[in-house]
C-alpha cells in the first residue's frame, strides 16, 4: 500500500498551502511594481516605505526561520550547510551565505528577537547587532540568566527607537542599564580592554600611485581618530565657505576634506616634530644643479631616486615656503661635502649627507630607513677616530646597541656594510 507523499496525516496538503501564499505575495508585487510612484500622493508614499520597512524585516524572518531549519538542504549537497546550495541555485557568495545562516541560528536561540522580526519591528540589521550584543552577554562570566532576558528585552524595545549603529553603541553597554550597580566596574574594564585592542590594531599604510598621488589608509583608536576628524574638517570648512560665498559649485566632501588635510600637514611646525637620531624631521629635496636652472626641473623628494619620489622644481620651491627643506645641489659626480670634522659628535649636515649616501642601516642584512639610524663611528673618537663621513656609518638602534655592546664585534665589509659577530 503506497501512500500519497503530499498530503500528511492531518488530511491538509502543506505545499500547495505555501505555493498558494507565496503566489498571492508575487502577485500583490507584481501589482505594486506596475504602478508609477511618480503619481502617488505624498502620504500614500510615506505610507508604502513604513509598511514595505516592515514586510521586509517579516520577510527576513521568514528566511532566517527556513535557513535555520535548512541542514536536510546540506545533507543533498554533502555540504556542512546550505551555504553551497545558495551558491549554485541562487548565485549568492558562500560568504554572504553563511553569514545568514549564523544570523538564522542566533536568531532561533533569542524568542523575543525572533518575534520582534516576525512582526516587523526588529530589522534584520538590528537583529544580527541585537544578537551578537546578546552573544557577548551570555558568555559573560558575571552575566546571569536573567541578565541575559532582561537585556533581550530591552534591546528589542529599543529596536523601535533606534538605528542599527545606535543599537550597537548601546549594546556594548546593556548590561549596565540591565544592573548598574554589579556592572559598572566591568563596563570600565572592558572599555579599558578595547582602548587596549585598539592600540594594537592601529596602523598606517601609505603607497605612491605613481600618478601625482599618494595613496593611503589606517586604523586609529577611537579617541585620536575622532581628534583626526575634526582638524581635518578644521581646514575643510573654510574652503567650503568659501565656495559658498563666491557662488561656486561645491566638490564632493570628500575632495575637500582631501585638500583640508593637505594644508594641515602643509602648516605643521617642523621645530614641534620628534627628532631622528638627532635631527629635526625636515623634508629633503636632491636636485641637481642643472635641473634646478630649469622651469621644468626634476627633483627627488627624498634621500635617492629609489626611494624617493621624483617632484617638479616648481613643487619643492612651493614647498620651501611652508617646510623645512633640505635642499641638496649635486655637482657632477653627485659629492656631498663633509662638515664639521672638528665635532666630538656628527653635526646636523654630516648626518644629514650620511643619509643621502648611505640610504639605509648599514648592517648586513638591515634595511631600516635612514630616518630612524644613528650615526655611529667605527673607529671610536677616544681611539683617534675622526668625526668624519668616511668613518661614520649609520646604524639603526638595535644594531647601534650591538656596535657598543662588548659582546660582539663589527667589521666594514668591502661594500660598505657592517657585519656583527658574537664574540667566541
Amino acid at each position: 500500500m503506497s501512500l500519497d507523499s503530499s498530503i500528511d496525516h492531518w488530511g491538509t496538503n502543506p505545499a500547495d498551502a505555501i505555493g498558494a501564499a507565496l503566489d498571492a505575495i508575487e502577485t500583490s508585487l507584481a501589482g505594486l511594481l506596475a504602478m508609477d510612484p511618480d503619481y502617488w500622493r505624498t502620504r500614500q508614499k510615506k505610507d508604502v516605505l513604513a509598511r514595505v520597512e516592515k514586510l521586509q524585516a517579516q520577510q527576513a524572518a521568514l528566511r532566517l526561520r527556513i535557513l535555520a531549519s535548512s541542514g536536510d538542504i546540506a545533507a543533498e549537497t554533502g555540504d556542512k550547510d546550505a551555504s553551497a546550495w545558495m551558491r549554485a541555485e541562487l548565485v549568492v557568495d558562500k560568504g554572504a551565505a553563511r553569514a545568514q545562516i549564523k544570523l538564522a541560528v542566533a536568531v532561533a536561540r533569542y524568542e523575543l528577537v525572533a518575534a520582534g522580526l516576525a512582526e516587523g519591528v526588529v530589522s534584520q540589521d538590528k537583529a544580527r547587532v541585537i544578537t551578537r550584543a546578546l552573544d557577548k552577554v551570555d558568555a559573560d562570566p558575571v552575566a546571569t540568566s536573567e541578565d541575559l532576558v532582561l537585556a533581550e528585552k530591552l534591546l528589542v524595545e529599543y529596536a523601535a527607537e533606534m538605528t542599527a549603529n545606535e543599537l550597537r553603541i548601546v549594546g556594548k553597554r546593556i548590561l549596565v542599564e540591565v544592573d548598574p550597580v554589579r556592572f559598572e566596574d566591568a563596563e570600565a574594564k572592558t572599555l579599558l580592554a578595547e582602548e587596549e585592542r585598539a592600540q594594537q590594531k592601529t596602523a598606517l599604510r601609505v603607497w605612491d600611485n605613481h600618478d601625482g598621488t599618494i595613496g593611503f589608509d589606517g586604523v586609529l583608536p577611537t579617541a585620536i581618530g575622532m581628534r583626526f576628524k575634526r582638524q581635518v574638517e578644521a581646514w575643510a570648512q573654510p574652503r567650503k565657505q568659501q565656495l559658498i560665498v563666491k557662488g561656486s559649485p561645491l566638490p564632493p566632501w570628500e575632495r575637500l576634506m582631501g585638500q583640508g588635510f593637505a594644508r594641515l600637514i602643509e602648516t605643521i611646525d617642523p621645530s614641534t616634530l620628534p627628532r631622528h637620531g638627532g635631527d629635526a624631521t625636515v623634508v629633503n629635496v636632491v636636485i641637481s644643479l642643472e635641473e634646478l636652472r630649469k622651469d621644468l626641473g626634476i627633483a627627488t623628494l627624498g634621500y635617492d631616486e629609489t626611494n624617493g619620489t621624483t617632484i617638479t622644481a616648481a613643487e619643492a620651491r612651493r614647498m620651501a615656503c611652508n617646510a623645512t627643506i633640505i635642499p641638496w645641489v649635486l655637482g657632477g659626480e653627485s659629492e656631498v661635502l663633509d662638515a664639521g670634522r672638528d665635532s666630538r659628535i656628527f653635526v646636523p649636515i654630516q648626518r644629514k649627507a650620511m643619509r643621502l649616501q648611505q640610504k639605509c642601516c648599514q648592517a648586513e642584512g638591515c634595511d631600516m630607513p635612514p630616518e630612524w639610524c644613528d650615526a655611529h663611528h667605527l673607529n671610536p673618537w677616544v681611539a683617534g677616530g675622526r668625526t668624519d663621513l668616511k668613518d661614520g656609518v649609520l646604524l639603526c638602534p638595535h644594531h647601534h646597541r650591538l656596535a657598543h655592546n662588548p659582546a660582539y664585534t663589527h667589521e666594514r665589509l668591502p661594500d660598505g656594510t657592517v657585519r656583527f659577530a658574537r664574540r667566541s
